[in-house]
């Protein structure tokens, strides 16, 4: 069976800053159109209650596309968190012109993992996943909170062009490349990436 992911999430305490919601719901968006060059399948970003969002990938990508989602936020202006509930499984429906009316197993995990997240924890996966699936989704919460602007900036370069070079990407970022290297090994990067590639490998694609 053909597996999906459907991330929904909402942005936490936008209330508080209502003039910057905007500005990370264009982030997310931007994370859209990085994740449709990385898949065939379109993500299909849809809004929705206001601070709320959704997004459909292949399964493989969820972790990367949860990692996406908090480095592109947390480089930005708007230094915003939102929560990110992952639902594995199939989808029955894509929708017509959005998401609002898609329907299937992943749908219904994602949306039931997000109304009932734990106390304390702003990330969640369910479905048809295994207990280290979990593991590595509360790794990559706890991680990415703790990533500085500039070391959030480089994960979400390495997230989206892991064939660049360094000095490529050094260029991309207008830094050395000596500050490229630092900022990435203080992101971790050189365990994401077996961490990545291990849960890249665990789905029917």
């Amino acid at each position: 069976m053909k597996h999906f992911a459907v991330l929904t999430g909402d942005i936490i305490a936008s209330t508080q800053a209502p003039d910057r919601l905007a500005a990370a719901m264009g982030l997310l968006g931007d994370v859209a159109a990085d994740l449709a060059r990385l898949s065939p399948v379109a993500p299909r970003l849809t809004r929705f209650r206001g601070d709320g969002w959704q997004c459909v990938t292949p399964a493989p990508l969820a972790l990367r596309a949860a990692l996406l989602v908090a480095a592109r936020l947390r480089a930005g202006d708007a230094r915003l968190e939102t929560r990110i509930a992952i639902g594995i499984g199939a989808i029955d429906q894509t929708g017509t012109r959005d998401l609002s009316d898609a329907a299937g197993a992943a749908f219904t995990a994602s949306g039931r993992a997000l109304d009932h997240m734990a106390r304390g924890r702003v990330w969640a996966i369910a479905g048809q996943i295994a207990p280290w699936h979990e593991a590595l989704v509360a790794l990559g919460e706890w991680h990415s909170a703790r990533w500085s602007r500039e070391q959030a900036e480089a994960m979400a370069l390495a997230l989206t062009a892991p064939d660049m070079t360094q000095s490529q990407a050094a260029s991309r970022l207008g830094v050395t490349r000596q500050a490229w290297q630092a900022r990435l090994s203080g992101a971790g990067w050189s365990a994401w990436r077996p961490a990545l590639f291990a849960f890249e490998s665990a789905f029917d694609v």
